[in-house]
């Protein structure tokens, strides 16, 4: 019986003005970013990718000074980070087209579709936003209902609020409508 050894994983802790993160990187690339208290557990996600791991407290990838310069102002700051999210080949289509969203700006699940070729895959595309497994470098925060009211967001709704304003992103209110179905 072989048994694969461990593999290595640097771990980054990260403080924000929304709460602390924790990045996770290997071979160079930033494969998990996610806030300390959110619902995700990263390395269930990176167990199931890469097997065993092994992590260090290291932060080989300046995390710190990336997120310092971005919540500083500097919004391209996290442009230059590499990242390795693994996932299904539609996963990494929709992750690819996410990080192609400037700052500031936002496209909706139906945009984001017709990006990915897909353009009947508006649900497929929620699920892959949802699955991101790298916040805010892979801004899954800047997509948005099509009637230009905020969506879920793994975060939570008040941080990807604080992130679209922050980008200075135009965010509408939700319709009436939607407004009534949310409190149904």
């Amino acid at each position: 019986m072989s048994h694969e050894p461990p593999v290595p994983l640097a771990r980054a802790r990260v403080s924000s003005p929304i709460g602390p993160l924790a990045g996770f990187a290997h071979g160079g690339a930033l494969c998990a970013l996610s806030f300390v208290d959110g619902r995700y557990d990263p390395l269930v996600f990176l167990r199931q990718r890469f097997g065993p791991v092994q992590l260090t407290e290291d932060d080989p990838l300046d995390l710190e000074a990336h997120f310092r310069d971005y919540f500083g102002g500097a919004l391209e700051a996290l442009d230059e980070l590499r990242v390795d999210t693994g996932g299904t080949p539609f996963q990494r289509r929709v992750w690819e087209v996410l990080r192609t969203i400037p700052a500031g700006r936002t496209l909706s699940y139906l945009e984001v579709a017709r990006r990915v070729g897909a353009p009947e895959a508006v649900r497929a595309v929620g699920a892959a936003n949802g699955a991101n497994p790298v916040a805010i470098v892979v801004p899954c925060h800047r997509v948005i209902g099509a009637d230009g009211s905020l969506t879920g967001y793994g975060g939570g709704l008040e941080r990807k609020r604080w992130l679209l304003a922050h980008e200075k992103a135009p965010v509408c209110a939700p319709s009436r409508a939607r407004q009534a179905r949310l409190f149904e």
